[in-house]
């Protein structure tokens, strides 16, 4: 197929940086028909933090696409070399073309093609691709640097969040290798016994794992005792077959209200502290306290070890990351010859969201008159003649207040309207 008019491909070029961030792919998509026929497009980019993953086309692939299979498919691409082939996403083996971006200071950005079978794409043609995803990856570190108050506070958050899933994903997997280890090294274990005892720990693992997602939304509070009571449970196979004697001292209070995400983020602290003090030598005792006072969690490991532990490791970095994930603060004080300590205060009151009015405060005069009336119920076709534009205008309106407000539903912008007082002055 030949190549577009230049003029074209610079008209494309444009509608692509004037799109919010959430409307890049429609034009893009647009665009690269004009000489790359497919069935969709998918971006996976390091400069979102709250939406990394975005995809436009057909639905049947769209809809199963995964960010770990982009992941897998960007790890064959280099970084301004196109690659082409077959690879597997949306479940499925597909045609693809696959171009990366790494402007100066960006995290890089990865856009995935599903061809069409038999249009294999030409140099030529994936040179164009590379160039315009070049482009596009520019204005995304750009609108990253940039971001207006609405979307800079959702993308810490969801980064925060992300860093706290990460972080205890982490220290599950730790504890577990953990636990392995110490059943495999024990020498009051047969093979038979250990092997059944090391099955017995890797299924328990993995049904945490598969159920860890489910805590945080099937749990809104948790009382601050049974909260440490699952604590000790997850503790007790990292010490079953280990010389080193564990004390747990429980919360006074044992009926304190805990949040799930608090409580979810003690647990993976603590855990991971035993399992970073476990794999010193020299270690005879740990000890576990934690105890809810009235806006924090206070969380406290010590040991008897040699104290050589430095705040700069690896894993007190994580540590203090998952820490700082949740809004709180994580110390270690290590003294040579008489143990480490390590602390932790979490906070027990939700995080401050931002008003409605702030994020409102974004918006242009135009996008708040359209909010008004998308708040209203209108459609786009009664609010382009409400207002004289064209329903083109009203859409990409529409697509760039939803992107600034962090929602992704007319529904939801609605609500922020309503709830903000913005419906009644219209």
């Amino acid at each position: 197929m030949e190549l577009p008019d230049p003029r074209t491909v610079l008209a494309a070029a444009a509608s692509v940086m004037q799109a919010p961030i959430g409307a890049m792919l429609e034009p893009l998509s647009q665009a690269l028909a004009e000489f790359q026929p497919h069935r969709a497009v998918a971006m996976l980019t390091g400069d979102c933090a709250r939406h990394p993953m975005k995809t436009h086309g057909e639905t049947a692939i769209t809809q199963k696409i995964t960010s770990t299979e982009l992941a897998r498919v960007g790890g064959t691409v280099g970084v301004g070399e196109p690659w082409s082939g077959r690879a597997r996403l949306a479940g499925q083996d597909l045609p693809l073309l696959a171009v990366a971006s790494r402007p100066p200071g960006a995290s890089g950005a990865l856009l995935v093609v599903v061809t069409r079978g038999g249009t294999e794409p030409t140099g030529p043609v994936r040179e164009l691709v590379q160039r315009l995803w070049d482009l596009v990856a520019l204005q995304l570190m750009h609108r990253a640097e940039n971001l207006p108050p609405a979307d800079l506070h959702g993308n810490r958050l969801a980064a925060g969040e992300r860093a706290r899933a990460v972080a205890e994903l982490t220290n599950t997997h730790a504890a577990t290798l953990q636990s392995l280890l110490g059943t495999l090294r024990s020498r009051t274990l047969d093979d038979a016994a250990a092997r059944r005892t090391a099955t017995d720990l890797a299924v328990a693992a993995l049904i945490e794992l598969r159920t860890a997602a489910d805590l945080d939304s099937s749990l809104s509070e948790e009382p601050a005792g049974a909260a440490f009571d699952r604590l000790a449970g997850k503790l007790a196979p990292l010490i079953r077959h280990s010389h080193v004697s564990l004390e747990l001292a429980g919360p006074r209070d044992r009926d304190h209200a805990l949040p799930a995400d608090i409580a979810n983020t003690a647990q993976a602290l603590v855990r991971g502290a035993v399992v970073t003090l476990l794999d010193q030598d020299g270690l005879t005792r740990i000890r576990v306290a934690w105890e809810p006072a009235e806006s924090e969690l206070h969380l406290v490991v010590r040991d008897d070890g040699p104290g050589t532990l430095a705040a700069d490791a690896l894993p007190m970095r994580r540590l203090a990351e998952l820490a700082a994930a949740a809004g709180g603060r994580w110390s270690l004080d290590a003294v040579p010859g008489w143990g480490t300590t390590m602390s932790a205060a979490l906070p027990l009151a939700p995080p401050a969201s931002q008003p409605p009015d702030a994020a409102l405060a974004a918006l242009k005069p135009r996008e708040v008159e359209v909010l008004e009336r998308v708040a209203r119920g209108l459609r786009n076709r009664q609010i382009a003649e409400d207002l004289l534009i064209s329903e083109h205008t009203v859409k990409y309106h529409v697509a760039n207040i939803l992107d600034k407000l962090g929602v992704d539903t007319r529904t939801e912008a609605a609500a922020l309207a309503h709830s903000s007082g913005l419906a009644t002055l219209a």
